[in-house]
């Protein structure tokens, strides 16, 4: 029962409609289970020793798809039984009658990721190197009156899971980081990746700080 996964809630439901479906060749499926009694979506996006770690937001629908675009730059999100319109993204809810003990919560873990701090945005982006068809999210979170915003990642199977990151003195507002490497202008955070020439990386805004950084290796 040690291999038991971890729950952590996004910030919304817009936030967890990002998660699976923006910049996604193919939004990945969300599925529909009770948590600590209530009803929520959930993705699992990382492995930590072994140990699954579950993404959710609280939920309370009926319908079959989550369905996410944008709109006069600006993002949508909504609950549908429909996947007519072409110009959205939709990730099909799967609904589960009941976990199993294996994706039940854990009480906890002593596994952490060990926090890299980066000195720019410009080097957040260039972990996206070689992953561009395939794009990972950055998770955004408070901490200490400062906002961290980074990656989770292991450069080998076998060895410790990693938070590279960046440390922000506010919230960016902004669900987008924009990028470019064929000049030499600094990411920024923006609005929307519509933007042609340029790459993006979506971010995602926890409801709370992450609980599985080891905050005792950040330097003051």
């Amino acid at each position: 029962m040690d291999k038991l996964p971890r729950y952590i809630e996004v910030s919304s439901t817009l936030e967890f409609s990002r998660l699976v479906c923006a910049l996604e060749r193919a939004p990945r499926v969300s599925f529909l289970h009770e948590h600590n009694g209530k009803k929520v979506l959930s993705v699992q996006m990382d492995i930590l020793k072994e140990k699954p770690i579950v993404y959710y937001t609280p939920f309370e629908n009926d319908g079959h798809y989550i369905c996410y675009g944008l709109k006069g730059g600006k993002e949508e999100s909504d609950i549908v039984n429909s996947t007519s319109d072409a110009s959205k993204l939709y990730s099909p809810i799967v609904r589960i009658k009941s976990l199993p003990d294996a994706l039940k919560p854990g009480n906890g873990t002593a596994d952490r990721y060990l926090p890299i701090e980066l000195e720019d945005l410009s080097s957040l982006a260039k972990l996206t190197w070689g992953f561009e068809e395939i794009p990972f999210p950055l998770f955004l979170f408070p901490h200490a009156n400062k906002w961290l915003v980074g990656v989770f990642m292991n450069f080998n199977e076998e060895g410790a899971s990693y938070f590279c990151h960046v440390v922000l003195d506010s919230d960016p507002g902004k669900p987008f980081l924009k990028f470019t490497t064929n000049n030499g202008s600094e990411p920024s955070f923006v609005d929307n990746p519509s933007e042609h020439g340029y790459s993006y990386i979506k971010i995602i805004k926890l409801k709370e700080t992450h609980p599985l950084v080891d905050y005792g290796h950040l330097q003051n």
